[in-house]
């Protein structure tokens, strides 16, 4: 059984999955920097509470899920989002679902996902894939972050649907309820929607966690991880920093290039709101934060081993925040009626 289904690469999974099951319905408008922008997917907290393999908590994007939500929301797209008790369950689930032709998104780990490369396989449950059909016991499978269109076995997608830990997914499924059309005028609205909601997450969540304010703390925590932690454990939180903003759905550099993309296509439904100017700072930060991955890089493998290198590389953290803010800030004050 196979949907009809058009596998395309995508930056980041979850935007990718959204696009590409709204890819019909839109006519091919909703592309994935128009989906990650709607769906407000740019974020930043630090959590050092929560542990994620040994390190802090620092999350680059929305909680898995939210992206699709969304951006389905906005374009007022009903959705069937599920979760499981059972594997039996969820597998009845989904085989039916494709047995009628739909396509659908899946939660799932990375750890046990044998066409990834072992040096990305790490216990991390926020990534997302397209189920698109079967064939006895193998599932067809469009990651969006691969070149290409592959196949799990029936064992295989269990482990993964089922992983445990943080974010576990529980068989996590979702997809668009019904058979719909998207006009212009509702991704215009929705352009306006996502700006907003990611304007408030980046600059008015309370608290020092999240946002740019997260950013500028983070900085400010860094610079003291070597003398708190030790040189090892401060280099391996550094190491954690980098494997979340590079390694897991592009991270941080690539979601502000995604961002910027967006921004340059929203410009089309919004002209004369400067969302082309506000863009190129984006691509800035996100040059920024490829640099600053450079330098928690050098410390993690011991080429740099003095406070002063901490202090460069909290310092990149709160320029960064800066210049986020700064963006965000024009975004805040745009005028749409």
């Amino acid at each position: 059984m196979k949907t009809e289904f058009e596998h395309r690469q995508a930056a980041h999974c979850e935007s990718g999955v959204t696009s590409n099951l709204l890819w019909k319905a839109s006519g091919g408008k909703i592309t994935e920097p128009l989906a990650f922008g709607i769906g407000a997917g740019l974020f930043f907290a630090h959590i050092p509470l929560i542990k994620i393999n040994n390190g802090p908590a620092i999350a680059f994007r929305t909680l898995p899920g939210y992206i699709f939500s969304r951006t389905c929301k906005s374009l007022n797209i009903p959705i069937v989002k599920k979760r499981f008790f059972s594997t039996e369950s969820a597998e009845t689930f989904l085989r039916q679902q494709l047995d009628k032709g739909i396509a659908v998104g899946c939660q799932v780990g990375v750890y046990y996902l044998p066409y990834f490369p072992k040096e990305y396989r790490f216990h991390f449950n926020g990534h997302n894939l397209v189920v698109y059909g079967y064939e006895e016991d193998k599932y067809l499978i469009s990651d969006p972050i691969m070149q290409d269109a592959t196949t799990l076995g029936s064992y295989e997608l269990q482990r993964v649907r089922f992983a445990k830990g943080a974010l576990a997914p529980n068989g996590q499924i979702y997809f668009p309820k019904t058979n719909v059309t998207i006009t212009d005028e509702q991704i215009k609205q929705a352009v306006k929607a996502g700006i907003k909601k990611n304007v408030y997450n980046m600059l008015s969540i309370p608290g020092y966690f999240a946002g740019v304010a997260g950013i500028a703390h983070t900085g400010n925590k860094i610079k003291k991880w070597m003398d708190k932690l030790g040189l090892k454990k401060a280099g391996l939180y550094l190491a954690q920093l980098v494997r979340m903003q590079e390694e897991i759905g592009t991270g941080g550099g690539g979601f502000r290039y995604i961002y910027a993309a967006f921004l340059q296509e929203a410009d089309a439904y919004w002209p004369g709101k400067g969302l082309s100017e506000i863009s190129a700072t984006f691509t800035q930060a996100g040059d920024m934060w490829r640099t600053a991955a450079v330098q928690a890089a050098g410390i993690f493998k011991g080429r740099l081993t003095t406070q002063q290198d901490f202090d460069k590389m909290g310092d990149y953290l709160i320029a960064i925040a800066s210049v986020e803010k700064q963006a965000f800030e024009k975004l805040k004050k745009i005028k749409w009626d």
